[in-house]
């Protein structure tokens, strides 16, 4: 007579089936894929590379000519945005590898076999964004506060003033440069699920965190105080200074702003990687 084992009484139950990944089983995944991917480290190590260096050379810049500067350039001077300068450059990185973690599954094919292990379409949106965001979280922090403290390092060597953590508004700042680079990269993630494809996904990035900027440029000075607040480089640059710029919102509002732009386009990511075929 054949013995069938029961379970104790009040154990969990298990009710997957076997291949079908949960959350967990898809937050795994796709760090195992994003980490060991080479592109991941050659853009990690762009984004640190130029935001610590172009931020070190922006204050040495500043120090060394400090003497022939204005009177109004020397009392708008803000040292916390200076030493910050080289996030605006890092991010290019940043959202160059949020593309690539979506559109480099397209472009090898192994989307068809994410999705076959995931017939949960929007959860592997979610676990991408989620390993996503917590590594350019990790990164963006890092490379915030050491690009601070090298710049502050290279103007307390010169005529030019300098700022400490402990400063009003210093810490809020540095803590935005990072929190901008996620919510930035999050877009791009976005993005790359909407666009599927490399250089469209990196293309409409780079339009829109550079090309639009020079756009508005040319308009009457009205548009530009009414809409320039809107655009995701300006965000930026509020997010990182102390001194904040005129017709801007403020660093927090700014900060949800931009998270909305990212959750939008994640949603509209899930939603079209639901009604697409892989």
């Amino acid at each position: 007579m054949a013995v069938v084992d029961e379970a104790p009484v009040g154990a969990p139950v298990t009710t997957a089936r076997p291949g079908r990944y949960g959350l967990r089983g898809v937050i795994e995944s796709e760090w195992t894929k994003m980490r060991t991917v080479r592109s991941t480290m050659w853009t990690l190590f762009a984004t640190v590379v130029l935001s610590l260096g172009i931020g070190a050379l922006a204050c040495w810049a500043v120090s060394s000519h400090w003497d022939q500067m204005t009177l109004l350039d020397r009392l708008t001077f803000d040292p916390t945005s200076q030493s910050l300068t080289g996030l605006l450059f890092g991010q290019l990185a940043l959202g160059i590898l949020g593309v690539l973690v979506v559109s480099a599954e397209y472009s090898t094919g192994s989307i068809r076999a994410t999705l076959a292990a995931v017939p949960r379409r929007p959860l592997v949106v979610v676990g991408k964004a989620l390993v996503y965001g917590a590594v350019a979280l990790a990164v963006g922090e890092i490379v915030s506060f050491a690009a601070f403290e090298i710049g502050q390092a290279v103007l307390s060597g010169g005529p030019a003033p300098n700022s400490a953590l402990s400063d009003p508004g210093v810490l809020r700042a540095v803590v935005g440069g990072g929190l901008y680079l996620t919510a930035l990269g999050l877009l791009a993630v976005g993005l790359g699920w909407i666009i599927r494809h490399t250089a469209g996904g990196i293309a409409t990035f780079v339009g829109i965190l550079l090309i639009l900027p020079l756009i508005l440029a040319a308009l009457p000075t009205s548009f530009r105080d009414a809409i320039g607040k809107f655009l995701p480089a300006n965000i930026g640059a509020t997010m990182t200074a102390v001194r904040q710029p005129q017709h801007a919102f403020g660093p927090w509002q700014s900060f949800g702003l931009l998270c909305a732009y990212a959750a939008v386009a994640l949603v509209v990511g899930a939603w079209l990687l639901v009604r697409r075929d892989a």
